[in-house]
């Protein structure tokens, strides 16, 4: 079988750990900071930070076009936390000259959990992750309130809030088409599950 390529945007956030969970999951990782780099992948992780900051490097380092190009021509992409938020098509408490890619359409809420300080763990199902429960860290997490055609959410969590529907809480991973968004941070935790099922895609 294939060994699959795939970067992880390396401009900000948990990169090594993103590389350790791919490479776990059976996939070459590299860190990818220039166009180059890019072309040189089959798949990229966006992984989490600080939406606004990733947006600006990205046009620092001259990179949002080449990635948007590579998106919109279906390369696989996976965005954990503000990789979600950079994927979607309406970011919700951001700033006003902040960037998305918008390869997802889905409205995605900045912070949604609260800050810092709200932070925490809890165990979810993954539709199409086998295994069980997923250890879920959340931190300074967004969610998604609204999912177009052609999104398929794959888990919600219990957000406290009163009101919701029956359907489960709020919408904290999707998929649609060659694209996977997280509002959690699957690579802190020791489980490569998650990435796994992004490798999968790549293979795919």
């Amino acid at each position: 079988m294939t060994v699959p390529r795939i970067g992880v945007l390396a401009l900000q956030g948990d990169v090594v750990d993103h590389m350790r969970a791919l490479e776990a999951a059976g996939a070459e990782a590299a860190p990818v900071r220039r166009p180059a780099e890019l072309d040189a992948v089959d798949g990229l992780v966006i992984p989490g930070g600080e939406s606004t900051t990733m947006s600006k490097l990205l046009g620092i380092f001259d990179m949002f076009n080449p990635v948007k190009k590579r998106l919109d021509e279906g390369m696989p992409a996976f965005g954990s936390c503000a990789g979600m938020i950079l994927l979607a098509d309406e970011v919700l408490d951001g700033r006003p000259d902040q960037r998305s890619f918008g390869v997802i359409p889905m409205t995605v809420r900045r912070n949604a959990f609260g800050r810092q300080v709200d932070s925490f763990e809890t165990e979810i199902g993954i539709d199409g992750v086998a295994g069980g429960l997923f250890r879920a860290v959340f931190i300074r997490a967004p969610w998604v309130e609204r999912v177009g055609d052609g999104v398929e959410v794959l888990a919600r969590v219990d957000s406290g809030e009163t009101g919701l529907d029956a359907s489960g809480g709020r919408i904290v991973a999707v998929r649609a088409g060659a694209c996977l968004a997280t509002s959690f941070h699957p690579e802190v935790t020791p489980d490569a599950r998650v990435h796994q099922y992004f490798v999968d895609m790549v293979r795919g």
